[in-house]
């Protein structure tokens, strides 16, 4: 078959479903990149999926243009002769669902987490909520990363009963992501010089904020503590902090900037534990990659961190929202003894391998391919008869 997969950005298909595409390649099915161009496509293109550049502006709500979109996006799909589609992120779920109506295209959108429409209530959330019923009608299935996504989507009747899957999150590499040694310099042994590292997109909505503020606190005590954050800076969102704000950070000396990377294991590899206060996930991969890389995690008790978290065992939970909150786990954290702090990381690695395992998710798409592509093999050779 001919497969769409489409998000918002070149950047997520590469970093998320490159693996996704190259599963459904090799069993037999021909995948083809959809969204804006950007740095990562030719990542894509070099690894030999084709790709197909469609302009989606995540943050846009006037609604001529987004109208617009959606009525390029069903010439797009029109032209292009696709079987199905597999979607991601909130708008490309969304403008596919409908866009694909009556096309005989199989819609299978995943919802890895609800969008920040969901997380700030506003006048937008009635609005994209109808949006998501109308996509949602007359999908194949929806995938869901978490329980409690799948359960308020039910709930509203955003989609029909019968018609969900749970996938987790969009799985681990386990053999990429392997535990790292234990950190055996003074920073180990001296829980006053621990290294905290918050990894994501400089938003917001990731509690970046709160982090910083939380490091704020904690350093005018305990100065030798080290907290970092690796991620990208002017994201196309609401949320997203300047770079001139990050700097300030930076000048201060509350946190050490890492700057953006696309292999962020060096990284794990050089921390204590991995923060990650964000105000709702889907289900985050890169709490997932710390636990693989046997690291403790902190997060807050939120839709998708608590997938990824076990209290007390894999790592410890924060109040959304709440520097203090979090000052105080990364202080109880921190007064842990190494062992303690080994054993999470330990239990954070047996949780993924038990839990999370990339395969698991490749598999459920590779077989739902399957399934589509014989119906359709099904459906030629009655019409043919």
């Amino acid at each position: 078959m001919r497969i769409a997969v489409a998000a918002n950005s070149g950047w997520y298909l590469y970093n998320f479903r490159r693996s996704l595409m190259a599963a459904l390649r090799d069993a037999g099915h021909r995948p083809v990149a959809i969204s804006p161009r950007d740095e990562y496509i030719e990542r894509l293109i070099d690894e030999g999926f084709d790709f197909i550049e469609f302009q989606l502006d995540a943050a846009g709500v006037n609604p001529i243009r987004e109208l617009t979109t959606v009525h390029r996006l069903r010439q797009l799909l029109v032209g292009g002769c696709f079987d199905a589609a597999f979607t991601y992120t909130p708008k490309a779920n969304i403008y596919f669902g409908m866009a694909a109506k009556g096309l005989g295209l199989q819609h299978v959108p995943n919802v890895s987490g609800l969008g920040r429409v969901f997380i700030a209530s506003s006048w937008l959330k009635p609005v994209v909520s109808m949006l998501y019923r109308r996509a949602f009608q007359s999908s194949r299935v929806v995938i869901f990363q978490n329980d409690e996504d799948q359960r308020e989507f039910l709930e509203q009747g955003l989609v029909q009963s019968g018609r969900t899957l749970r996938v987790p999150g969009s799985g681990v590499d386990l053999d990429q992501f392997r535990p790292a040694p234990e950190r055996t310099s003074a920073h180990s042994d001296n829980s006053d010089a621990l290294v905290f590292l918050f990894i994501g997109r400089i938003l917001g909505d990731k509690g970046v904020l709160e982090y910083v503020e939380a490091a704020r606190l904690i350093k005018a005590e305990k100065p030798q503590m080290v907290f970092r954050i690796l991620g990208n800076i002017g994201a196309q969102n609401p949320t997203a902090l300047s770079p001139e704000q990050v700097q300030s950070w930076v000048n201060e000396e509350v946190i050490e900037y890492l700057g953006a990377t696309d292999d962020v294991r060096p990284a794990i590899a050089a921390a204590d534990c991995v923060v990650l206060p964000s105000y709702r996930e889907g289900v985050p991969r890169v709490l997932l990659e710390a636990a693989a890389m046997a690291r403790p995690c902190i997060a807050t008790d939120v839709p998708g961190c608590r997938d990824a978290v076990d209290a007390e065992v894999t790592g410890l939970f924060c109040t959304v929202r709440s520097p203090q909150s979090l000052r105080d786990a990364l202080l109880r954290f921190a007064a842990l003894s190494q062992a303690q702090r080994v054993e999470m990381g330990r239990q954070g690695r047996l949780k993924v391998e038990r839990e999370f395992d990339e395969r698991i998710v490749l598999s459920t798409y590779v077989k739902l391919a399957s399934e589509i592509a014989a119906e359709l093999a099904a459906a030629r050779s009655a019409r043919a008869a």
